[in-house]
């Protein structure tokens, strides 16, 4: 359970970095990149192994329906996360896909893992997204809604998500998590 929370505190750390302490980060020039970079890939692999090696101790039991409310979510964040990339309609609906997918992500794995390692780092990842949206609303105030583009752009996005959520599900499978109803 230590590695997951030292994974954890990492991510939170590197990410929180250059908003929390921007004259360093500047300081840093280029170079803190580099560092930011090694301290993100380091907190991945610390959360993987860490919820891995950690113990199952039972919070709660998810009832089995939530695997469906689960793999819609997941769909949906998906969707929401390829919203940050697109050219299409749906460009600038809304400020922070990218953290809005990660909050999403993590309620679904919430609603389906009813373990203490899944409460951390699940619960985690939800609270750092927060942290990071009123972090940078509080940084940049302002934001100026990109122009929509064309709607056969969005067409591709279904596609992308559909593709992802499939391979994010074989990755799962390999694993030995099985993402669908039993």
């Amino acid at each position: 359970m230590t590695l997951l929370i030292l994974g954890l505190i990492l991510w939170i750390v590197a990410h929180f970095f250059k908003r929390l302490a921007p004259d360093m980060r500047a300081q840093m020039g280029n170079a803190g990149k580099g560092v930011v970079a090694v301290l993100i890939i380091a907190s991945v692999i610390a959360m993987i192994f860490g919820y891995q090696w950690a113990p199952f101790i039972p919070v709660w039991y998810p009832p089995s329906f939530m695997v469906h409310i689960n793999n819609l979510l997941m769909l949906v964040a998906f969707f929401v996360y390829g919203m940050s990339a697109t050219t299409g309609r749906l460009r600038g609906k809304m400020r922070h896909p990218q953290l809005v997918a990660v909050k999403i992500w993590a309620v679904a794995h919430l609603l389906v893992n009813g373990d203490l390692a899944s409460l951390i780092l699940f619960g985690g990842m939800l609270a750092w997204a927060v942290g990071s949206v009123i972090l940078i609303n509080r940084a940049e105030p302002d934001w100026e809604r990109p122009t929509p583009g064309d709607a056969k752009k969005d067409i591709l996005l279904v596609v992308i998500t559909v593709v992802m959520f499939s391979v994010v599900a074989g990755i799962h499978i390999w694993a030995g998590v099985w993402p669908f109803p039993g």
